[in-house]
């Protein structure tokens, strides 16, 4: 089985991003606690506040899958709506 690395990049409104911040971080407990979580590290720029990553690996494609299915995150997507200007997601395999 090959594990999955995840990098997310989230960009917010200027006047969404303590908003976005908050959603993002109720994430991180709750998806941690998920089966096939290995890791779910949440960062910030340090020169521009508004864009927020997402470092995660998995233990399967598929049980990725199964947490972008999970209603955390229907929730949060909810919560977020209009808030963020980009969103970019890059499904990669560690080499090295």
């Amino acid at each position: 089985m090959t594990q999955l690395t995840i990098i997310a990049n989230i960009h917010a409104r200027a006047d969404q991003v303590a908003l976005l911040r908050a959603e993002l971080l109720k994430l991180v407990p709750i998806t941690r606690a998920e089966a096939g979580c290995l890791q779910y590290d949440l960062h910030q720029d340090n020169d521009n506040p508004a864009h927020f990553t997402f470092v995660e690996r998995w233990e399967s494609r598929e049980l990725w899958q199964t947490h972008m299915n999970a209603p955390h995150l229907a929730a949060y997507m909810a919560a977020t709506e209009g808030a963020v200007t980009e969103f970019t997601l890059s499904e990669m395999t560690l080499i090295a």
